[in-house]
């Protein structure tokens, strides 16, 4: 192959390399989304044909992290307002943080189909208690705050084992890694976990879990993100975040 055909053929690959690279739009997405996110990437492939949607799962603090320094998302669709409003005010949002759903926190307790109240997690009869790291997971953050409202926090100290996020935590719970955990809703309600092994928590007890996104400076120009702000808007995907235990904003 003459050295012009060699560059004509790397040229081609870069063209057609952008060219799928245009066609993605990377969502990093707290993990108490990825059930309902897994359903609605598949939605919305299937609506535009054209966009595919890469999704990078982790807890909201985290996925602040990388995006501040430099991770190439298009879209941040956190568990919280805190996270995607810091990145607002430091610059690396293109709009405004806005919600999109609202979570819950639950007690699952795999072992046992009878309610458990939250009073009886400082009995000995409950060894290991699963949350999320409350730094920078905020489903974590919120069962810190549970526990401190029923005056349990120090009372359970010796018994607490931390997920890196939600997801983490839950798997945590399901392995019987831990006895019992304060997890997202949407993350046990699903056809595997018998609705009898897990009660909501009083959402008095802690700041709620309005969840908010942003476009990112990174996806300020790729129409597909904005295709999918959009298809996010939509009664159809309302359905599905409705499906996976999530109420949707007012």
């Amino acid at each position: 192959m003459t050295i012009f055909k060699k560059l004509l053929a790397a040229s081609a690959l870069l063209l057609l390399t952008q060219f799928a690279y245009g066609q993605t739009v990377t969502v990093a997405t707290a993990a108490s989304v990825r059930y309902a996110m897994d359903e609605l990437a598949a939605d919305f492939h299937q609506q535009y044909p054209k966009w595919q949607l890469r999704v990078v799962y982790g807890s909201s603090g985290k996925l602040t992290a990388q995006i501040q320094n430099g991770a190439p998302f298009d879209l941040f669709y956190a568990a919280d307002m805190h996270w995607p409003q810091l990145l607002e005010k430091g610059g690396f949002a293109a709009t405004k943080t806005q919600p999109y759903a609202v979570g819950r926190l639950v007690l699952w307790h795999p072992g046992s189909t009878q309610p458990i109240a939250l009073d009886d997690l400082a009995s000995a009869s409950v060894h290991r208690l699963a949350i999320a790291q409350p730094s920078h997971a905020p489903y974590g953050l919120r069962a810190q705050q549970v526990l401190q409202a029923k005056g349990l926090w120090q009372k359970v100290q010796s018994k607490l084992v931390f997920g890196e996020n939600i997801g983490q935590t839950a798997q945590m719970v399901k392995s019987g890694a831990a006895q019992m955990g304060l997890v997202a809703l949407s993350l046990v309600k699903t056809p595997d976990v018998d609705p009898k092994t897990y009660q909501l928590v009083d959402a008095s007890l802690h700041q709620p879990l309005v969840q908010g996104f942003i476009v990112t400076k990174q996806g300020e120009k790729n129409a597909g993100a904005k295709l999918f702000v959009t298809f996010m808007h939509s009664p159809k995907a309302a359905k599905v975040l409705e499906k996976h235990g999530f109420q949707t904003p007012n």
